[in-house]
Order: structure tokens, then sequence, then C-alpha cells
């Protein structure tokens, strides 16, 4: 069960794709599958993770605002993103949820990487960063040495969604998507391909 399976879901109600994963984590736990990667889309939401403070949240309105278990403040999902849940069982000597971070840092550098950007870590904001700019969002949680949730990397998104809230607790102008990196908005499966390619190795 060591290969890593690897699922395109298309467009996935939030609620839906939590349910899902709490799934797969009481499965994976009881090695009945292996590691999974969830690559999906959402409709609007926000998440709060653990760490949300008051004053990053969005002003009351239309979209839903979900508390969840994963570390971090709140983030954004939605069109023009692609969110990545990486179901995988941490083995003795593997427990340690910041190596877990660094190398979801790490595979989505490498996805990147293939479209001729230079990827970089900042050691005070979790996430990918291209410059001074920050093209992903990590948070995860962990359940019997199991981890879920994951990441959300901005291929075309409306910028004035992160006027709304402070993403992570940054300011909104941080934010950016690859169709500003690159000067054109990648198709799905082209990011989709570099993500399951990166994963894979």
């Amino acid at each position: 069960m060591s290969e890593l399976e690897i699922e395109r879901l298309g467009r996935v109600p939030y609620p839906e794709a939590l349910a899902l994963q709490l799934d797969l984590v009481q499965r994976r736990a009881a090695d009945e599958i292996g590691d999974r990667l969830l690559l999906l889309e959402h409709d609007e939401v926000f998440t709060c993770g653990r760490g949300t403070d008051a004053a990053s949240l969005p002003a009351a309105g239309t979209t839903p605002i979900v508390e969840i278990s994963r570390g971090g403040n709140v983030t954004w999902h939605g069109p023009g993103q692609v969110v990545g849940y990486w179901i995988r069982k941490l083995e003795e000597g593997q427990r340690d949820l910041h190596a877990h971070l660094r190398l979801i840092e790490s595979k989505l550098g490498e996805a990147l990487a293939r479209f001729g950007l230079v990827t970089r870590r900042d050691p005070e904001a979790t996430g990918v960063w291209v410059g001074e700019a920050k093209v992903a969002s990590i948070g995860v949680a962990v359940r019997r040495w199991v981890t879920f949730h994951g990441f959300a990397l901005n291929r075309q998104v409306d910028p004035t969604v992160w006027s709304r809230f402070k993403p992570c607790g940054l300011a909104g102008s941080v934010m950016t998507d690859l169709a500003q990196l690159l000067g054109r908005a990648p198709e799905l499966d082209e990011v989709l391909d570099a993500i399951e390619l990166a994963f894979r190795g």
C-alpha cells in the first residue's frame, strides 16, 4: 500500500469533501487503504483553522464560514483554485507535522518549477511564495497519525477575494495566482499534471 493514489474529483461541496477526508483517515489508520491525495475545487467558502483571530475574518456576507480542525488562520477556497487533501499515514520516525508541512511546500515547489517559477519558503508564514507574493496556502491536521486537510494553490482567482479578509492573517495584497505570475492562466489539467508528477516523485 505504499504507492500514492491520486484522485481528481472536480468540483466538490466543502462539507462533502470534509466527510470524505474523515472517512479516508479512519480507513487509512486501519490500513484498509494506502495514502491518497484528493485534488479538487470548491464553491466559495471560508475555512477557519485553530489559529484564526477575529481581526482576520471576513465581514458578514453570503459566503459560508466553516470552523475546522486544521492549524492556521482563516483562508478562502473557491473557483480557480486547486485544493489538495493529502491523506498520509505518518509511520514511526515520520511523526513530525512540521516536516510534513515542509514536504508539501517542497512538492508544490517542484510542481511550479515545471512552469518556470522559482518558489521559496517563509519561516514565519507557511505556504509557497514566489518573491514577495504567496501563491499557495497550507494547513493540516492529524488524527491517529494520519494527516488530512492540505493545500490550496491559486490558479486563476478573482483578486478582489483577498480584500475581503486577511488570508492566513496576512494582508490580502500578498496573495497572487498562477495567471498573474505567468502572464497567462494555465489550463487546469496542466496544473493537475504538474502536481501529480511532483507528489509521485
